[in-house]
């Protein structure tokens, strides 16, 4: 019979989780010149992105499996308000926005397939961890929604710290963005009730963001795109966050 899950077993997985991923990039992409989240070539992508968190995702779903979690982990029965679907479909509007459509173009049908693939992975292992893992963790301790969405969006972000050692200082900004877009997807997962679905719009989302770099020395402004969208959401959900949870004494759904 499965126990509890651990915050402190879990915070311990995310460490081995970011050990792995950030050990195996570095070792598969010694020698070759690449840019962390900027892969050219798809010898970059593989070596950078594909190999290292896919063996992630396997850590993450090793882990559900011998939690015994699945059901927890991949379904979300706490739904929130009807209007909440704006979250998932201004994140997946944007996604298509700001994709470089133009640079994957010059870069071919393989590149952009495997670019495509690996940023899928990316989603599936990061939501998880953090959106399926450390929510269900989170739960089993007691912890309110408010803060549940909050300390998941919290480690997520800090969990991003770690590309100090390939992006430099910029790796900050990522991490308050990160926050941000953890709490989104957290809003995912619970409009949709699917962990699935949390990692589609997170893997669509990231992939967007990797096109606009994928042909050097060409500016490319999509991830404006990204940025503007997570502002007018923080914007929709601050003035409705009060109408975010269900009225259970009368079933509210808007």
């Amino acid at each position: 019979m499965a126990g509890r899950t651990t915050v402190g077993a879990y915070l311990g997985l995310v460490v081995l989780y970011l050990v792995v991923v950030q050990g195996l990039g570095l070792l598969f992409t010694r020698g070759i010149d690449t840019t962390y989240a900027a892969p050219t070539t798809i010898d970059a992508i593989w070596r950078s992105i594909t190999l290292p968190v896919g063996a992630g995702l396997v850590l993450v779903v090793v882990a559900i499996g011998v939690l015994r979690r699945w059901r927890p982990v991949l379904v979300d029965d706490r739904p929130v308000r009807g209007w909440v679907a704006v979250v998932p479909a201004v994140m997946l509007g944007a996604a298509v926005l700001a994709t470089n459509y133009a640079g994957l173009a010059d870069r071919g049908l393989g590149f952009t397939l495997l670019l495509l693939v690996s940023a899928l992975i990316v989603g599936c292992a990061e939501e998880g961890l953090f959106r399926g893992i450390g929510v269900v963790a989170l739960r089993e301790r007691g912890l309110s929604e408010a803060r549940v969405a909050l300390w998941t969006s919290v480690i997520f972000a800090l969990a991003h710290a770690s590309n100090l050692i390939t992006a430099g200082p910029k790796a900050f900004i990522q991490v308050l963005v990160t926050a941000i877009a953890g709490y989104f997807l957290y809003l995912v997962r619970r409009r949709t009730g699917s962990l699935v679905a949390a990692a589609v719009v997170h893997g669509l989302w990231d992939f967007s963001l990797l096109s606009a770099a994928v042909v050097p020395d060409r500016a490319y402004v999509g991830p404006v795109v990204n940025v503007l969208a997570l502002v007018v959401l923080a914007i929709v959900v601050l003035v409705r966050r009060h109408h975010i949870e269900r009225d259970t004494s009368t079933e509210a759904t808007s």
